[in-house]
């Protein structure tokens, strides 16, 4: 098991934690997913397939508004979190195990749409290791399919590589809940320690680790192109009121 997959496992149960309101979160990126797909001609009638799902914030959203989801991830936790969510709020989401950098070892099928939000792609820890990704999203695409992901700002990070990210406090109904997350960085690749400090009737700190590596926009525009994206545009957060860059890549 490598990194990644300890981390997400590890942090499955608490992930909803980073939101003050994780369903509602659900449905509002949910919304801003559905307006791109519409700017780019796609109705909800479409076919999506979200291959870094984790517990299901985007995955969920998209089901609640009538799209056929397929949603899969590296981390079993996530997957079995992900299963609940969906069965708790009714909805019918087809779930798969599968890693994204080997779509078609799982999936024959070719989809509409398929995403990877969150700063999914940024794992890969080297740039063979995020063409072999690109490659592998891109052939799940049906032509004139799109792909639509997001990451951070690193054009703008690498500038500074700072050492840690703002904590985001939430008031709960026992107290408050903290998270904020320390960045070792290593010439472009950083270690990323995720904090989940719950100050309620006991203190809790939870504490978990995971690995990025700085991907600028103009590295992920090439490779997709060089992989068979037609059309690359990026959107800007004041754009489309996402909280990261979105890149919507056409087939």
């Amino acid at each position: 098991m490598n990194i990644t997959q300890t981390f997400y496992d590890s942090m499955a149960a608490q992930y909803d934690k980073l939101f003050q309101d994780w369903q509602a979160t659900t449905r509002e990126q949910a919304e801003i997913l559905d307006r791109l797909f519409r700017e780019c001609g796609y109705a909800r009638t479409a076919r999506v397939l979200d291959c870094a799902c984790g517990i299901g914030t985007q995955a969920l959203g998209l089901a609640a508004l009538g799209y056929e989801v397929t949603a899969s991830d590296i981390s079993e936790g996530e997957l079995a979190e992900a299963r609940q969510r969906a069965a708790k709020n009714g909805l019918q989401i087809c779930f798969a195990r599968a890693d994204f950098c080997s779509l078609s070892d799982t999936f024959t099928e070719r989809f509409d749409i398929v995403i990877a939000m969150d700063n999914a792609l940024p794992h890969m820890l080297t740039g063979q290791a995020l063409s072999t990704a690109v490659k592998s999203i891109v052939g799940r695409l049906k032509a004139d399919g799109i792909f639509v992901a997001s990451i951070r700002d690193y054009d703008s990070l690498l500038a500074s590589k700072p050492p840690y990210s703002p904590p985001y406090i939430h008031k709960t109904e026992k107290g408050q809940r903290v998270s904020f997350q320390t960045w070792d960085w290593q010439d472009e690749n950083y270690r990323l320690t995720q904090y989940i400090i719950e100050d309620e009737e006991t203190l809790r700190i939870s504490k978990f680790v995971c690995e990025y590596r700085a991907t600028r926009r103009e590295e992920l525009t090439r490779l997709l192109r060089d992989k068979g994206c037609r059309e690359v545009a990026w959107k800007a957060p004041e754009e489309t009121g996402f909280y990261q860059p979105i890149v919507v890549a056409r087939k």
